[in-house]
């Protein structure tokens, strides 16, 4: 499979609709089966026989085992590992290089993470430039094994958002309905891949188009959750700028204390800007990310407050990492609705039930 080298937009773009921890994902309801064999008594063979019947059996077991083998497949950030274990379930053991609170801006490839690449039989990374640091590690990658970036392929050109003219944003994941086209981009690696088990390829079809719909519903619960928020108070204040995909999908104005990377401290200047915004429109509530510092989310609530006017902080949001590995949160589901149950329930708004299409997933942590 040859990709374009990272931070370059492939060509050849799928529609992000297509239906059709380090952190290790393993979806809790599934797990791998093992045939049991059973013996019984049989009259006697000759030595001979015995031998010929042996060695068809072995030869049997080993091409077996070797076809039932899943692949290795190592993701950059959580998101993209939790869709990649859903689309593969038992078919491929998938890994994550980036865990919760890593701010993949600034992730530079350690020694161990080049020998689990060197081990790896399929890469994926998001691209858009997210992954920055590694784009040498991943470029020279990709000439030797199959290295996709996701996100790239998934995404359709004119649904990217630009900072200036030519920085693209790539926090795509924070709109639902152009991140579920990561699954089909998936599943397309996995069913090319050549050490597939071809018994895997019906599971790996079925789970695609389940997540799918899980993500769209999951979609139209956002829509309706962020519509409860008093129209004045759509503001959406946080430490980064990784929101504006959410807030252009969903209906509310982002405002960033710094940039899109975070790759450079926030000034004095971007602190007043931004609390002047906040007491200026009222907003109830301002919010820290997991993956980054809340002295400069400290620094705008007194900032606002010196202006007479009142702010609290909304909580923690996810923004390039998921939660803890084996929560609800450490999930992509379940780190958007932890986001927008937060972001709702400060800025006024009326949290509703999680719908009976996502009672699959929400069952796995009760």
């Amino acid at each position: 499979m040859v990709v374009d080298p990272p931070g370059t937009l492939s060509p050849s773009r799928r529609n992000a609709l297509d239906p059709a921890p380090s952190t290790t994902y393993i979806r809790q309801d599934e797990t791998m089966k093992i045939s049991s064999t059973k013996f019984h008594s049989r009259p006697r063979r000759s030595p001979r026989r015995w031998g010929l019947t042996l060695l068809v059996l072995a030869t049997f077991s080993a091409s077996t085992a070797l076809a039932a083998k899943p692949i290795q497949v190592l993701t950059t950030i959580g998101m993209l590992g939790d869709v990649a274990a859903e689309v593969a379930g038992e078919c491929a053991a998938v890994e994550a290089m980036m865990g919760p609170g890593v701010d993949p801006h600034l992730y530079r490839a350690s020694a161990g993470d080049v020998t689990k690449l060197a081990r790896a039989d399929l890469i994926l990374y998001a691209g858009l430039g997210l992954e920055g640091r590694l784009s040498d590690v991943l470029a020279n990658f990709s000439r030797r094994k199959p290295t996709v970036a996701v996100a790239e392929l998934a995404v359709p050109a004119t649904e990217l958002r630009y900072v200036g003219t030519s920085t693209i944003d790539p926090h795509v994941w924070m709109d639902v309905a152009l991140w579920r086209g990561t699954a089909a981009v998936i599943r397309d690696a996995l069913l090319t891949h050549p050490d597939i088990d071809p018994e895997c390829a019906a599971g790996i079809t079925a789970r695609t188009s389940a997540y799918v719909e899980q993500l769209a519903v999951l979609d139209a619960w956002v829509r309706e959750a962020v519509a409860s928020i008093p129209e004045r108070q759509r503001v959406l204040v946080t430490a980064h700028d990784a929101f504006q995909y959410f807030g252009s999908a969903y209906g509310l104005e982002v405002v960033g204390i710094q940039g899109i990377s975070t790759d450079a401290e926030a000034a004095v200047a971007d602190i007043r800007r931004v609390a002047e915004v906040v007491a200026q429109r009222e907003v109830p509530a301002i919010f820290v990310e997991s993956t980054i510092n809340q002295r400069t989310v400290d620094a705008v609530i007194d900032a606002v407050r010196r202006r007479g006017a009142s702010v609290t902080l909304g909580g923690q949001l996810y923004s390039d990492a998921m939660g803890a590995d084996r929560t609800p949160d450490g999930t992509y589901i379940g780190m958007l609705v932890r986001n927008v149950t937060n972001v709702v329930a400060a800025l006024g708004g009326a949290v509703p039930a999680l719908p009976r299409g996502l009672s699959e997933w929400e069952g796995r942590w009760q």
